[in-house]
C-alpha cells in the first residue's frame, strides 16, 4: 500500500488541530468542574435531554448522538440518577432499554452551570474568532462531522 503522507502544512495543521482537541476540551472541563460540580459528560446528557420534548430521551438514541455505548451510557446514568439529576423509566418501545428523564433537580443544576458555561466558552473560544471565521468553523465541522463513519 502506497502511504500519501502529509506535507509540511498538512502535518502542522493537523498537529495544531490535535492539540486545540486537547486544550480546549481540557480547559472548558476544568472550568466546568470548578464551577459547578459537573463533568463534561454530565453537562452533555443534561443539556441534551433539557432539549427534548418532556426532557426525556431513549437511552439507546441518546447514546448513538453521544457515539457512546449503551452500556457506558447506562452506568454514567446511574451515577447521575444517585445524584437525583435524571430518573429512568422503562422503555415501552424497547424491553430491553430506558427512557432517561431530567429530573427538576438537574434542570436547575444544569441552568446554573449552563451560565458559568457559556462564560468559559466565550472567553476560551468564541471571543477569539471573529463572525466570518466561525462561519467557515461551523460549515467545515458540519461537513467533516457528518461523514459517514
Amino acid at each position: 500500500m502506497d502511504t500519501a503522507w502529509l506535507s509540511e502544512d498538512e502535518e502542522q495543521g493537523w498537529r495544531a488541530f490535535r492539540r486545540l482537541l486537547t486544550a480546549l476540551p481540557a480547559r472548558l472541563g476544568r472550568d466546568l468542574a470548578r464551577d459547578s460540580g459537573l463533568s463534561p459528560a454530565d453537562y452533555e446528557v443534561l443539556s441534551t435531554l433539557s432539549e427534548k420534548l418532556n426532557r426525556r430521551w431513549a437511552l439507546k438514541d441518546l447514546a448513538a448522538k453521544m457515539e457512546w455505548s449503551r452500556s457506558r451510557l447506562s452506568h454514567h446514568a446511574a451515577r447521575m440518577q444517585g445524584r437525583g439529576l435524571i430518573d429512568k423509566e422503562p422503555d415501552p418501545q424497547d424491553a430491553r432499554g430506558c427512557i432517561l428523564h431530567l429530573t427538576d433537580d438537574g434542570f436547575m443544576v444544569l441552568e446554573e452551570a449552563a451560565r458559568h458555561h457559556v462564560v468559559s466558552v466565550r472567553s476560551r473560544f468564541l471571543d477569539h474568532l471573529s463572525s466570518d471565521e466561525l462561519a467557515v468553523l461551523r460549515k467545515l465541522s458540519t461537513r467533516i462531522a457528518d461523514l459517514p463513519d
